[in-house]
């Protein structure tokens, strides 16, 4: 079950340190717990996810664009991914073990990549590993569909009105 809130607050006694949350759904979960088990509790921050909608469009219009420039839809998508801005990170691997990395990371999906580049340790390589769209917040699946978008307008494609992009881009916000 998923709480979504800020109405927390620590508090601690003689047995330690507590975390109260005031929630009538977190009531609702704990009454369901069975005694005798043990349960994992995660916190995080919260996110916007992208909207399988949008996700849906922007396949849509790469396969427009794949007819339009005959180039494979996953290549187009591929190239978009680097464009989006901050969706990657940069980590130091052993020389020996980049290729095995890169291979692990690039398994979790099409738009999952990585660039290897000289690092200042010896003996160590640096990998910039990017992120799939399926990971994006709302801000970078906007970014995804507006690249998109512009491309297939440039051969002619027709794509969804500014104020439908807009429409659909708000679902992520409600």
């Amino acid at each position: 079950m998923k709480i979504a809130g800020t109405a927390f607050r620590w508090m601690a006694d003689s047995e330690g340190e507590w975390l109260m949350i005031r929630s009538q759904k977190a009531r609702q979960a704990l009454e369901g717990l069975r005694e005798g088990k043990t349960y994992d509790v995660e916190i995080k921050e919260h996110r916007e996810r992208r909207s399988l909608d949008s996700n849906a469009y922007a396949w849509v219009l790469i396969g427009k664009l794949s007819e339009a420039v005959n180039l494979p839809p996953d290549e187009i998508y591929r190239h978009y991914i680097r464009d989006i801005g901050g969706n990657y990170d940069v980590v130091c691997v052993r020389s020996e073990a980049a290729e095995t990395f890169r291979k692990a990371w690039e398994a979790n999906g099409i738009g999952w990549q990585t660039d290897v580049m000289p690092s200042k340790i010896a003996g160590c390589t640096n990998v910039r590993c990017f992120y799939g769209s399926s990971t994006y917040d709302a801000k970078q699946m906007s970014r995804l569909i507006d690249l998109v978008v512009q491309d297939a307008k440039s051969v002619g494609i027709e794509t969804k009105t500014p104020q439908e992009l807009e429409e659909m881009m708000a679902g992520w916000q409600a």
